[in-house]
């Protein structure tokens, strides 16, 4: 007897009016705001602008929807090119199907569109994102229970997955795998936020991180899943693309300690308007340079001692207002001179001092 299960959603679709709202787009949506909000935060405490996140998205998203289709497309042929099936329902993304290796390859290619475009880093920008996209992740594979896919072999723990019957599947209680793999990815996600604050990755090694150790989730709940997948040597196709990817992400994070250790000092090199303008630096330097020529210019006309004309540059910007108050100063002077002069060759020494 079933004590306990988890019910699926009778329906994947919810109209408002005329406004279909599928439970597997909202899934996603939400998935790629979590994951824009936090790489937008660890891209700013790494030293980048505000935005560049989001910026660089606008790119990597449709460029990964795209992936992510054509991979699942291509994989799974038979589902829409095979006898009876109408190929049109390759386009129809809010069904379902999605690859999250196209996904990501593609993603990829996007993002470093816009980082070319932005001139920072691809391997940085991909760090700051890295636990983001696992966030994103787990949100979207709650849009598989709305579809009712996704499921593992029967059993009658409580915490299974009500599956109702329907085209290509048999109503009962499954291994909720979409369930598995969410909780995966939220550990992967908190593992690469800890790993990069304790080791300070850099140079794509936090996204390496993530890779790594959401392959080696992903191969074991892949291997608990009964839809239908070509096999090789017994194996789902994406059980060996798991491992491929795997060792591949292993051998970067060595590869890459060794040859670029630690992390990168400046990951937007053209923050402020030094780096964008490099004449700007030197702008308040030869104004008060130029000020200060011209006080002494001015100085020297009054007789002012160097001294003097040092402390005049400072407090006066133009040569006018600065020989005004020194001519005064030399009056009083040439005053007292002339009685010394007069007095004779025993007040000279006097007269010098002033």
């Amino acid at each position: 007897m079933e004590l306990a299960y988890i019910p699926s959603p009778s329906t994947g679709v919810v109209h408002l009016g005329p406004i279909p709202l599928r439970g597997y787009a909202f899934c996603i949506i939400i998935g790629v705001f979590a994951a824009v909000w936090l790489g937008n935060k660890r891209w700013i405490a790494r030293g980048g602008k505000p935005g560049t996140v989001a910026d660089i998205a606008v790119w990597a998203v449709p460029f990964g929807l795209v992936g992510g289709r054509l991979y699942h497309v291509i994989t799974d042929y038979q589902l829409y090119f095979g006898e009876g099936r109408n190929w049109v329902d390759a386009f129809k993304i809010w069904e379902g199907g999605l690859g999250i290796w196209g996904a990501i390859a593609f993603g990829a290619v996007g993002a470093w569109i816009g980082c070319r475009l932005r001139g920072i880093p691809l391997p940085a920008w991909a760090d700051a994102l890295a636990p983001g996209i696992a966030i994103a992740q787990a949100a979207g594979r709650w849009g598989n229970w709305f579809n009712q896919e996704l499921y593992g072999r029967a059993t009658d723990l409580p915490w299974a997955v009500e599956i109702s019957d329907g085209p290509n599947r048999v109503g009962g209680t499954y291994h909720p795998t979409f369930l598995y793999e969410s909780l995966w990815c939220l550990g992967v996600a908190a593992l690469v936020i800890w790993a990069d604050r304790r080791f300070r990755l850099g140079h794509g090694r936090a996204f390496a991180l993530y890779v790594a150790a959401y392959c080696a989730g992903r191969a074991w709940i892949e291997y608990m899943r009964v839809d239908e997948a070509h096999h090789i040597l017994g194996l789902r196709l994406n059980v060996w693309t798991a491992i491929t990817v795997f060792v591949l992400a292993v051998v970067y994070l060595a590869v890459s300690a060794k040859l670029r250790p630690g992390r990168e000092e400046v990951v937007e090199p053209d923050r402020g308007p030094a780096a964008s303008d490099p004449a700007a630096a030197t702008k308040p330097a030869d104004a008060k340079d130029a000020a200060k020529d011209a006080a002494e210019a001015a100085d020297a006309k009054a007789g002012a001692k160097p001294g003097e004309a040092e402390d005049a540059g400072a407090a006066a910007p133009a040569a006018e207002p600065a020989a005004a108050p020194k001519a005064d100063l030399a009056k009083p002077a040439a005053a007292e001179k002339a009685p010394a002069q007069a007095g004779g060759a025993a007040d000279a020494p006097g007269a010098d001092k002033l």
